[in-house]
């Protein structure tokens, strides 16, 4: 295997240890350093495994100065391997700027792939797989929330969200009351853990269940596709409606076109330029 000055972005299971790869476990054994989100969450892993490999802290709280550190040390000729405490690193997880340092700074990187819960998820819901989005966790942010789920309520593709535990009853509120009630919804708890479980059904229903039935565990959440009818036809007259509403609810005029033309999906340069024709 070829490990010189190469960035390993390694996948560690989500829950059930069969799931590591040969690959992932030979790579890890090869590199000169991993990079992890927690090294004591990881440090049980390697045990596990029989890996003695050192490691370094990296997680979105000291992202900022490890970048540049091991950006230097990837091009003195470091193999590094990039884990997180389960899946993919850079999916819901640290990892998207050292991933952008490397590239700018014209490093090799090389995924070795594993179990992601938002896929395995997506397979046992039961809806259409071949168009499909991930949105991962909702913002925290209300207005960025709102927005979010306003795409969400018109997306007709299949789509997958993460949420925890004591987040997921309110997280289901706001998607019925966005999306409707008799959205239908597949809810995947532990996924590949002993007490993994599928629930399938309508919006309404789960807030029933879930109301009764504590929410335990880390959740993946499978959105049916919103009809096709439901899909506004963006006529000018139409679009100049929608940017005036939001530039009368607070939205700046670039701010406004950038969210209609993601929701229309249409350039943001033709809404915008229609957006320089409205009161602001």
């Amino acid at each position: 295997m070829e490990a010189s000055g190469i960035l390993y972005l390694v996948g560690t299971p989500i829950g059930n240890l069969e799931d590591m790869t040969f690959r992932a476990i030979a790579t890890l054994k090869q590199v000169d350093l991993i990079a992890a989100e927690d090294t004591r969450h990881t440090g049980k892993l390697l045990h596990h495994f029989g890996i003695e490999t050192p490691q370094t802290s990296y997680h979105e709280h000291n992202a900022f100065k490890r970048v540049p550190e091991l950006v230097e040390k990837l091009l003195q000729g470091m193999a590094i391997a990039l884990v997180t405490d389960a899946g993919m690193p850079a999916i819901s997880d640290p990892g998207v700027e050292l991933v952008q340092g490397c590239i700018a700074a014209g490093i090799r990187i090389v995924p070795i792939p594993v179990v992601t819960a938002g896929i395995a998820a997506l397979t046992a819901s039961g809806f259409a797989t071949q168009y499909f989005g991930f949105d991962g966790f909702l913002p925290t942010d209300k207005k960025e929330k709102r927005d979010r789920l306003e795409i969400l309520r018109l997306e007709t593709r299949t789509m997958i969200l993460y949420e925890s535990p004591h987040r997921l009853l309110r997280t289901l509120e706001e998607l019925a009351e966005s999306l409707g009630k008799e959205r239908q919804i597949a809810i995947a708890r532990e996924l590949t853990k002993l007490h993994e479980e599928f629930w399938r059904g309508s919006i309404e229903d789960a807030i029933a269940y879930f109301t009764v039935q504590a929410p335990r565990g880390e959740f993946t959440l499978v959105l049916e596709g919103a009809k096709a009818s439901l899909k506004p036809v963006w006529t000018e007259e139409v679009i100049l409606k929608e940017l005036q509403d939001l530039i009368n609810s607070g939205v700046s005029r670039s701010d406004a076109s950038r969210q209609l033309a993601e929701l229309a999906d249409l350039p943001r340069r033709q809404i915008y330029q229609l957006a320089l024709t409205l009161q602001e």
